[in-house]
């Protein structure tokens, strides 16, 4: 028969405590802005891609930032090499504009939750912003894209294709110019 004795009584009141995990936000608490890393914000900030155009170069559009990195691979012609920079620069100088329009608006809302400020409306005006904001900047990755595309011919695209990795043979996804 089990006896409930003291030391046994304190051990089960205990293990509930025991179970939980510390969360792992604990070594994000003094973050500037709380819901984006210093890495997130410096490359929102410098107009980097972060992945956003995936959906493009994943299916087969080029990306002026690696066309420019592979253009010797590639052999731009000159007319192609000045047409991709135009594309990465007028890419990168939209995206970092509204990147700091982006980490400004972040900045604001976790103003707004720190000074314990925050309404439903303060909130649905934050969110507003900041999700077309964050559209905003993944469009302007995703047309780089679609333009650089129209700068190549058919066998630099599969040559992109390839020396990205994406394909041993070069094949690639037809798209439509």
């Amino acid at each position: 028969m089990l006896r409930l004795t003291g030391p046994f009584i304190a051990a089960m009141l205990l293990l509930p405590f025991g179970c939980f995990a510390a969360s792992p936000y604990v070594d994000q608490t003094s973050r500037t802005i709380k819901a984006l890393s210093d890495q997130e914000v410096a490359e929102y900030l410098s107009g980097k891609g972060m992945g956003l155009a995936k959906a493009a170069e994943l299916n087969g559009y080029p990306g002026p930032a690696h066309v420019l990195d592979l253009a010797e691979p590639l052999q731009l012609s000159p007319a192609q090499r000045k047409e991709t920079e135009a594309i990465f620069a007028r890419m990168q100088a939209r995206a970092i504009d509204v990147g700091k329009r982006l980490v400004d608006q972040e900045r604001k809302l976790d103003e707004l939750f720190a000074s314990k400020t925050i309404s439903p409306l303060l909130l649905r005006q934050a969110m507003d912003a900041i999700g077309s904001l964050q559209g905003d900047v993944r469009e302007i990755h995703l047309k780089a894209h679609v333009e650089q595309v129209d700068v190549l011919n058919a066998d630099q695209v599969a040559r992109y294709w390839q020396l990205r990795g994406y394909a041993s043979d070069g094949a690639v996804h037809h798209h439509s110019h």
